[in-house]
């Protein structure tokens, strides 16, 4: 019997090294995985990725969800999904156009594209007001028409709230980089930049509550990457929640919407015995339906039975549900995780840069499309109330795909600019065909800002590393420069460039 247990002793220690071995093959995997990410242009390629198999998948479920209603209405299953084919090939075009245009394009870009959405926003809430008060029989003067959330000139149907989110990027990014370090004060934010943004606020809200919260966002991100002091934040939230709520309330504009807010606090049991008159809670009903039914591995795709005329907005704001029917369980966490790698991207991306201005726009459009991301599904799964948000890349909705497509690719144009990218661009150019074709190189970053790189990640990561003792500011006025002209940060105050710690010693 001992030479039976010495026997059966050698297979249990062999035994043991497997969850060593394990672990040896888990840190290889992240060792791997952290190479991927030190390549100079990791972030150019998951950006393009996942906006890219976000845009597949996009299409593939637009067609998905209006094939049936398209046919019935028409004979053409097909006629939805045309449609947003072709906002995809123009919105790949303004990628490209984007993607191609330097720093200063953007800047000069900015008060034009905020002044052509007020007027667009304005002319769209005129008409509708006008409308309202029984002045005009229809909602039109001349070619020009007006409808909930939409504008048609002529033959071109526009989404004025849309364009305002990207106007909203390039404006306050270039307005922040102006001031600069004077942003400290508050009197210099609200020259001009509160007022025009409050504005803007009012002429979506009126007819677009959630493009409005998701303003907010954007805002409240150009404000924390320019290092913002945090005490002005509460101001803003609380100023921006107040007005929402005032539009949830407000008669006239408001019943429908305290309604639809009102139905987020419904118990399940009073969602299910929802009945189809009551449009507060039907479309929540058969979002969670349809969620139900997909499981983990989902119905299959094109196979959904609640698009068949049970689902309101099944193509457009409750898209997510169709997808969780669809490819399951499985499909949505896929989904999310391509929006977790473009939120990751762009924060990197963010962070990598050295310029002000980069730094700001690149995190104010990457909370614009994760914070519109998470209000839709958070809509469609009822953890959010309803907004009527579309869902980014997916949802249908041709001036949405158009303009998310441009930030994306501005971003892009932001991630080749990269210091270590743009000298890994530089050592191996591409032929010049190519970069006629794809991308010119993009501009090698001065001998002062890789020294910088740290502090300009501070910048876009913190405020209070953002605000230095100002024991720094006599050094800084020595040199010719006063303190509202360099950040303590690192980050330029009215140049533009970067400067840092580096350049103050010299």
């Amino acid at each position: 019997m001992t030479g039976d247990a010495r026997t059966a002793a050698p297979p249990a220690e062999a035994a043991t090294p497997a969850p060593r071995a394990l672990r040896v093959d888990l840190f290889t995997w992240l060792a791997a995985l952290r190479g991927l990410l030190s390549r100079p242009l990791a972030s150019y390629y998951l950006l393009l990725a996942s906006a890219g198999l976000l845009l597949v998948i996009g299409l593939a479920m637009v067609y998905s969800a209006t094939s049936v209603a398209a046919y019935s209405a028409s004979g053409n299953a097909f006629a939805v999904i045309a449609q947003q084919v072709i906002a995809a090939v123009v919105g790949l075009a303004a990628f490209w156009v984007c993607q191609r245009l330097p720093r200063r394009t953007f800047r000069a870009m900015a008060p034009v594209a905020l002044t052509v959405s007020i007027v667009l926003l304005v002319l769209m809430d005129g008409i509708a007001l006008l409308y309202a008060s029984e002045v005009l029989p229809k909602p039109q003067i001349g070619f020009v028409h007006s409808e909930t959330l939409w504008l048609y000139i002529g033959p071109v149907q526009l989404q004025p709230s849309e364009l305002a989110k990207f106007a909203l990027v390039l404006w306050g990014a270039d307005v922040l980089t102006r001031k600069g370090n004077s942003i400290v004060r508050l009197r210099e934010l609200f020259s001009p930049l509160f007022p025009l943004v409050g504005l803007l606020f009012v002429l979506v809200g009126y007819t677009d509550l959630g493009t409005m919260l998701c303003l907010l966002i954007l805002f409240i991100g150009l404000l924390w990457a320019a290092g913002t002091p945090m005490r002005y934040f509460g101001m803003l939230i609380g100023t921006g929640l107040a007005g929402i709520a005032l539009l949830i309330v407000a008669p006239g504009l408001g019943g429908y919407r305290s309604d639809r807010f009102g139905a987020f606090f419904q118990t399940d049991a009073e969602v299910i015995t929802c009945t189809a008159n009551d449009d507060t809670c039907y479309q929540s009903k058969q979002g969670l339906l349809a969620i139900s039914d997909g499981g983990w591995f989902g119905v299959g795709l094109g196979k959904s039975s609640l698009k068949w005329n049970w689902l309101p907005s099944a193509h457009n704001d409750f898209i997510f549900a169709v997808i969780a029917e669809e490819l399951g369980v499985v499909g949505c966490l896929v989904v999310l995780s391509l929006f977790a790698v473009l939120a990751f991207t762009g924060l990197r991306i963010a962070r990598r840069v050295n310029d002000p201005f980069r730094r700001m726009a690149a995190c104010a459009v990457t909370l614009w499309l994760v914070a519109q991301a998470v209000i839709n599904i958070g809509g469609v799964v009822k953890l959010l109330p309803i907004t009527g948000l579309p869902l980014p890349f997916i949802s249908d909705g041709g001036t949405a795909l158009v303009v998310t497509l441009a930030a994306v690719g501005m971003l892009a144009s932001f991630a080749r600019a990269e210091p270590d990218a743009a000298r890994a661009l530089h050592a191996r150019p591409a032929p010049k065909w190519a970069q006629l074709v794809w991308a010119p190189l993009p501009p090698l970053p001065s001998p002062a800002r890789p020294a910088d790189t740290a502090a300009s990640a501070t910048a876009a990561t913190g405020v209070v590393k953002a605000r230095e003792p100002q024991a720094k500011e006599p050094a800084t006025r020595a040199g010719g420069q006063s303190s509202g002209d360099r950040r303590p940060g690192g980050s330029p105050g009215r140049s533009g460039n970067a400067g840092g710690p580096g350049e103050r010693r010299r």
